[in-house]
């Protein structure tokens, strides 16, 4: 893949767009791709209604030559100020659906495969959500943890606005996704490495840097610990904490790609909104 504009194509991210900020959608309206050829992989918290997600991915999927979407905790909320009313999996059919409206891969989609600078590399977009194993310290159940959380004045909004439906409970809708996308990574060549995009981390590591502890709760599962070994993870690309840094666990590089809230990315030295380079690394080809 080479690009008709000047450079080579990069694979880009970003997630945590907050676009019911009128200072984030500004922000939004500026993003442009560097080449003609580059990816924009959308790691979730687009927004909470689906007319504001509509615009947000249709306004990027007209510049982008591919962009990449999965659904964070806000996109998943039955907010009391979306005309759109549905729960649970049919909420998130829905915006699956919306998506391919828009050309706009999603993570029920097959995986594409970046074939630029750093490629081959199979980009699997996933939404698996939560199931409450990222426990605080001292607490050895979802019950116990809830309990502390609610303690410290610590409670995602989650609890009120993100149903399940038809699944008994987040965590069981977490299980059945976690096994479906194990499912599908297990399918994918050997020798292909992957670049997995997913609203929550794979690996709890992410959140020592976590101002409440506590919400640690509601980013992930233990049951994804050890995912970027086993499905050869070249860069595990994720958002939700709006902690924007780079890490590294046992070699493997995670990227948190998030814009944040504007009382959040104003504190911050550089400019806002900036979208980080997944592709091509440090030492490839541009």
């Amino acid at each position: 893949m080479m690009s008709t504009a000047a450079g080579a194509a990069q694979l880009l991210a970003v997630s945590d767009l907050h676009i019911g900020y009128a200072e984030n959608r500004a922000l939004v309206e500026g993003m442009r791709p560097g080449t003609d050829d580059d990816w924009l992989l959308v790691a979730g918290d687009v927004a909470e209604t689906v007319a504001d997600i509509r615009w947000a991915l249709e306004t990027l999927s007209g510049r982008f030559r591919k962009v990449v979407w999965v659904p964070g905790n806000h996109e998943l909320w039955t907010h009391p100020s979306d005309s759109v009313t549905l729960r649970g999996a049919a909420r998130y059919a829905y915006l699956v659906e919306l998506c391919r409206g828009l050309g706009v891969t999603t993570p029920e989609d097959p995986y594409p495969v970046w074939e630029g600078p750093g490629g081959p590399v199979a980009v699997a977009p996933l939404f698996l959500l939560y199931d409450y194993s990222f426990l605080p310290a001292g607490c050895a159940t979802k019950e116990q943890g809830l309990q502390y959380a609610q303690g410290t004045g610590i409670v995602c909004t989650d609890e009120y606005l993100l149903h399940p439906d038809p699944y008994p409970s987040r965590e069981a809708w977490c299980r059945a996704r976690v096994a479906e996308s194990e499912r599908r990574l297990a399918e994918l060549p050997g020798d292909l490495p992957v670049i997995p995009v997913n609203h929550y981390p794979l690996h709890r590591h992410p959140m020592d840097i976590l101002w409440h502890p506590e919400f640690a709760m509601w980013c992930g599962t233990d049951l994804t610990a050890d995912w970027h070994r086993r499905f050869r993870v070249q860069t595990m690309v994720y958002g939700h904490l709006h902690i924007p840094r780079t890490t590294w666990h046992e070699g493997v590089r995670f990227e948190e790609v998030s814009v944040g809230y504007p009382r959040e990315w104003r504190k911050r030295s550089g400019p806002p909104g900036r979208l980080r380079t997944i592709l091509p690394g440090e030492g490839e080809e541009r």
